[in-house]
């Protein structure tokens, strides 16, 4: 009998110890506190601005000792690259968090509450779901938090300096890239209520170039043949921004028209200096990348850790005055 207790005495103990981390098909939450953390990042598409958000990402995580896994790097921007490269790479290992950038408010919902009800929580970095305010229950709010970009703020202030640049009159155009990516989304409304404060200014366009650079130099070009008085135009992210500026240099008309580009990467500050493009605007995907781990790592850690719904670092403007600062050196693409 006391050989029988002991081993109903052992098998409890080691029932307690192996106990599953899943009841009823559902992981349970917070338990990367008890051995190493793991981290997916999922970009949203190959660009300068997501290969700096990674950067920020991996020193903060080596920094806090707990392991990152970047998956593939989409090579267009849309769900339909990146949720199948999403499922895939957490269908090989378990993940504990997953900082990604939604590449539409509504698609990638179902895919990313999936995977929040099987455990693993949600960070969305530079671009959100939804309306992207994750405080009110939704469908949308499961995410612990969108950091980025201040983006209808951005836009708006794109304007200001656009207007300042053109003596506040003129007609201005905007090369966009997704319409359902809220980050561009809102940097075109910002924008297009900051021509509305100017009277004498209007928007005589938007395109949407579906983040090609190729077709965004295009599209450029096309609206400067149709309205020969365009004087400025705003590029919303990196490709359009490139392109947008090498349709005004093909055309010959660098300096009439002025160029308002978002997003610092080297061909953009290098064309800023060369005088094609008159204003560069700097995210900091270094940062926001750092602030997710940040707070996913808190989080896990401390599950009564409040982690703020919406965390907004700032940005930078680049002008031919500044370009060459040492301070701001550090907010350019790498």
């Amino acid at each position: 009998m006391k050989k029988l207790s002991f081993f109903v005495s052992l098998a409890l103990i080691l029932s307690l110890f192996c106990a599953p981390a899943f009841a009823n098909g559902t992981a349970e939450k917070g338990g990367a506190s008890q051995g190493q953390i793991n981290i997916l990042f999922m970009p949203g598409v190959a660009d300068p601005f997501y290969y700096t958000m990674e950067k920020g990402i991996k020193a903060k995580a080596a920094a806090l000792g707990v392991n990152v896994v970047v998956a593939e790097y989409p090579k267009s921007w849309g769900p339909e690259v990146q949720v199948p490269i999403l499922e895939a790479t957490v269908a090989k290992q378990k993940f504990d968090a997953i900082l990604i950038a939604p590449t539409s408010i509504d698609a990638l919902v179902a895919p990313l509450k999936k995977l929040y009800d099987s455990g693993i929580e949600i960070i969305t970095v530079d671009t959100f779901l939804g309306n992207g305010d994750y405080s009110v229950p939704s469908d949308y709010s499961f995410p612990l938090s969108y950091i980025g970009s201040d983006n209808a703020l951005g836009g708006k202030q794109m304007a200001e300096h656009l207007a300042k640049m053109t003596g506040e009159k003129g007609k201005l155009f905007v090369e966009a890239t997704n319409p359902d990516a809220s980050s561009v989304a809102d940097r075109v409304k910002g924008f297009t209520a900051g021509v509305a404060e100017y009277p004498a200014m209007s928007l005589v366009g938007v395109e949407w170039s579906m983040d090609v650079q190729q077709k965004a130099q295009e599209q450029t070009l096309a609206a400067l043949q149709k309205n020969k008085d365009i004087v400025g135009v705003f590029g919303t992210n990196v490709f359009t921004a490139q392109g947008a500026f090498q349709a005004v240099v093909n055309a010959g008309l660098t300096g009439a028209v002025k160029i308002a580009a978002w997003d610092a990467t080297t061909t953009l500050i290098d064309a800023l200096k060369k005088g094609q493009v008159d204003l560069v605007l700097a995210q900091k995907p270094g940062e926001m990348g750092a602030l997710g781990v940040e707070w996913a790592v808190k989080y896990l850690k401390d599950k009564t850790v409040k982690v703020p719904k919406k965390v907004i670092p700032g940005f930078e403007f680049f002008t031919k005055e500044n370009v060459d600062s040492p301070d701001m050196q550090q907010y350019i693409y790498k």
